[in-house]
């Protein structure tokens, strides 16, 4: 559904060039002219405004009034400010005052774009909290979660144990493998079901603002209306910090207090507050790594990771593709009103969605699978109904010359043994439609095992011919480079600038 922007500002021609923005990214704009109209159409609107993308520089109200009172009248609403004059004290103003955003005149299209993006996020974060505080449904238990891999029944034995206690978990996985899910589970499980269940989006806070929405703020200087918080929100079930790592240092202090004595310290607040509730985070950056390099607090790491559970990448569990496949078309058949139309999926689709690597994991599954729903025309969907799937794998079953000899003989190719008497390693082993030697970067896409003399070639500079390789194959996707090389995104990252390679052109200085 498209999200709903109103744009208060007192030129004409800045509301519709902003309109005609707003409207090419797919949602809908409404007008106003001032704050007071604005504040007539967000009454009478209400809930269906997502975003107000607010000029601070107006008459009959300008848009500091105009923050100020819908903060009196309650309106909670993400507000995206824009100002042209008056320097960063106007800013700090308005974020005082509630605003979420700002952006400068003129704004860019993908400056728009990424605010409007951040406060939709918030925007829905609140709407699933508000959700979420409602007695769980079975459908959100442990049994609503397929799945048929070694690697994940673990995950959920141990989640199973967890969920006995009230003991701090930390859930770890890329995104898109179900984090959220899994610690809506635990909640559900366990003996705080009754209470609410809210996660925040630790990535799409404001620094400005992160440590007021998550622990409150009481009326001061500055302060135009008094927040409860997050941990005041959750008080009696759960609160999920979703992706922790991005939590500024300063706040990561105030939640290492709020973890070791249970009580939190409310912005402007003279005395701190008492909480009673279960804290689970997760995060999709590795938080040892992110200890090591100084931007997660170590003392925090291990009050928050007493009981870790890591949750595998789809593609690690290709075990579960098919359950999931058929579970989530069954649900969003019958969610959608299809039940004539892609009721089931043929083998060869199954195959195909099998074989892909899932770099987006189950989110990228689900929304493929919504969209090939959607589209589709018979009762079954079939390989047509995921072109971009297709075109990405190519043909199904081949794999290269390392892994499997069978697919090298079957292509052709020149066997292990005879590539290692040559002094070349086939990198590509076959090719597969849309991958082609060319983009190794190399005529031959060989990586040498001798150099010039003869001599069997160091491993480091193997190492980085193998890492040059990848990233051109794999068109610069970091995630799944560091996956498909076996190492973590950071030591990917730290070989890159060892090497001195550049990611977006990483053939520049080969040899």
């Amino acid at each position: 559904m498209p999200s709903h922007i109103l744009v208060i500002d007192d030129d004409p021609v800045q509301r519709r060039l902003l309109a005609g923005m707003i409207e090419q990214l797919g949602h809908v704009a409404h007008h106003a002219e001032n704050g007071r109209t604005g504040l007539s159409i967000l009454e009478e609107l209400g809930e269906r405004i997502d975003v107000v993308l607010l000029d601070l520089l107006m008459p009959e109200m300008s848009g500091q009034a105009f923050l100020e009172e819908i903060g009196r009248r309650g309106l909670d609403v993400p507000v995206i400010v824009q100002t042209g004059q008056g320097g960063i004290e106007t800013v700090v103003h308005a974020m005082q005052a509630g605003a979420f955003d700002f952006v400068m005149k003129p704004v860019t299209p993908e400056r728009l774009t990424v605010a409007l993006h951040q406060a939709m996020k918030v925007e829905r974060r609140h709407d699933d909290a508000t959700r979420m505080a409602e007695p769980a449904s079975d459908d959100i238990g442990f049994e609503s979660i397929v799945s048929a891999s070694p690697a994940m029944i673990r995950a959920l034995d141990l989640a199973r144990r967890a969920a006995a206690s009230d003991i701090p978990v930390l859930i770890e996985g890329e995104s898109g493998v179900g984090k959220k899910r899994l610690a809506r589970a635990i909640h559900q499980e366990g003996r705080r079901a009754g209470g609410p269940f809210v996660v925040v989006d630790c990535a799409a806070l404001a620094p400005a603002l992160a440590e007021a929405i998550l622990f409150g703020r009481e009326r001061g200087i500055g302060a135009a209306v008094r927040l409860a918080g997050k941990f005041r929100d959750a008080d009696g079930g759960t609160l999920l910090l979703n992706d922790v790592a991005s939590l500024p240092t300063t706040v990561q202090a105030k939640l290492l207090h709020a973890v070791q004595f249970g009580e939190i310290e409310p912005v402007n607040a003279r005395n701190p507050v008492k909480v009673d509730l279960r804290l689970m985070v997760s995060s999709g950056r590795d938080l040892i790594t992110e200890v090591r390099e100084g931007r997660f607090r170590e003392d925090l790491y291990y009050r928050l990771s007493v009981f870790p559970i890591a949750i595998p990448a789809l593609a690690r569990r290709r075990e579960d593709v098919p359950a999931l496949v058929r579970h989530i078309v069954r649900r969003l058949a019958v969610a959608q009103g299809h039940e004539g139309v892609g009721q089931g999926i043929d083998a060869g689709a199954m195959a195909l969605l099998t074989a892909y690597d899932w770099p987006g994991n189950i989110r990228e599954l689900e929304n493929l699978l919504y969209r090939a729903l959607i589209l589709a025309e018979g009762r079954e969907l079939t390989v047509r109904d995921f072109p971009d799937v297709a075109a990405r794998t190519g043909p199904i079953g081949l794999r290269s010359v390392a892994a499997e000899g069978m697919s090298a003989r079957l292509a052709g190719t020149t066997a292990p043994q005879e590539q290692a008497a040559s002094g070349k390693l086939s990198i590509l082993g076959v090719s597969e439609a849309g991958r082609n030697d060319a983009h190794s970067g190399r005529e031959d896409g060989t990586i040498a095992g001798l150099d010039a003399t003869g001599e069997v070639r160091k491993l480091a500079d193997v190492e980085e011919d193998l890492i040059r390789f990848a990233l051109k194959f794999y068109r610069g996707q970091m995630s799944q480079v560091a996956r498909k090389l076996g190492i973590g995104r950071s030591t990917l990252y730290r070989k890159l600038k060892d090497y001195g390679i550049d990611p977006d052109n990483p053939l520049s200085s080969a040899a």
